[in-house]
């Protein structure tokens, strides 16, 4: 059985890819902004990859508190290269998860591949940014890696300020029939964490390299997805846009590229979750 460390195992995706993939899992329990924390779990046992999801994602939390975001997502992965530099029997693979959030949103419906520009637009997005540049260290130690820029996913367990929790919060809790929502008309690509884990398994086992967009190459509006739970709960959405679009949409040929094939969403309710 593969032995996989991980980072982030408490998370919505950790927990899915703990479900999901028949490894046997090596779980980092410490302080990753604590090099000693990092350095005594990467030692203290071999495993055959490691999957890297630590992080602090909300953008909301990473602009209130931008410093722990940056000590948790760059200096927490700096530990974990520097940690694989000093261990003798070195993993085969690392997969550090990155995010969408890398690239500068589009006005028109252009799909993003692994050579568009990186020009993240939010703190969040530099902050992964950063974090690259940290993980592209490992072809010095002779590590193979793969940097996957995951767009958005969501899933039940899933809580505010998440754009798909708060939608729903807002129109379940609302005491009025019609529910006001602002610049709400934005298209984002939504992939399932079942296919993230898919495609996750499938990188390690072609010992895949470099960078991978992970998305389902569907252009979501967020609209559609407040009319989708203003009709379960029998509301009416009124939306006020006084900005301009934007796309987020994934270019999924690299992907596809693997033999991956993913999940084709339908306009229901459980086209959101898994």
């Amino acid at each position: 059985m593969k032995v996989c460390a991980i980072t982030g195992s408490t998370g919505i995706l950790g927990k899915k890819i703990k479900k999901n993939l028949s490894y046997k899992f090596y779980e980092f329990k410490g302080d990753i902004t604590c090099f000693k924390d990092v350095y005594k779990w990467i030692q203290s046992k071999n495993f055959d990859l490691l999957i890297h999801l630590a992080a602090i994602v909300p953008t909301k939390e990473v602009i209130k508190d931008y410093q722990h975001a940056y000590n948790v997502n760059v200096l927490g992965t700096k530990n974990i290269i520097n940690g694989l530099k000093k261990k003798k029997e070195k993993p085969k693979w690392v997969f550090f998860a990155s995010s969408s959030h890398v690239y500068q949103v589009k006005t028109k419906k252009i799909l993003l591949d692994e050579s568009s520009k990186v020009r993240p637009y939010s703190t969040y997005g530099l902050t992964k940014k950063l974090a690259e540049i940290q993980i592209k260290k490992l072809k010095n130690f002779d590590i193979k890696f793969c940097i996957g820029r995951i767009f958005s996913f969501t899933d039940k367990a899933q809580k505010i300020p998440f754009i798909i929790p708060s939608i729903i919060q807002k129109i379940k809790n609302s005491k009025k029939d019609k529910v006001i929502f602002k610049n709400l008309d934005h298209y984002r690509d939504f992939i399932s964490t079942n296919d993230i884990c898919k495609i996750i398994d499938r990188l390690y086992c072609t010992k895949s390299e470099g960078i991978f967009n992970i998305g389902s190459g569907q252009a979501i509006n967020l609209k559609t997805i407040a009319n989708v739970f203003a009709k379960k709960y029998k509301k009416k959405n009124i939306f006020e846009d006084n900005k301009k679009k934007t796309y987020l949409i994934c270019d999924t040929r690299k992907i596809r590229k693997k033999k991956i094939f993913l999940k084709k969403f339908k306009n229901k309710i459980d086209y959101f979750y898994n």
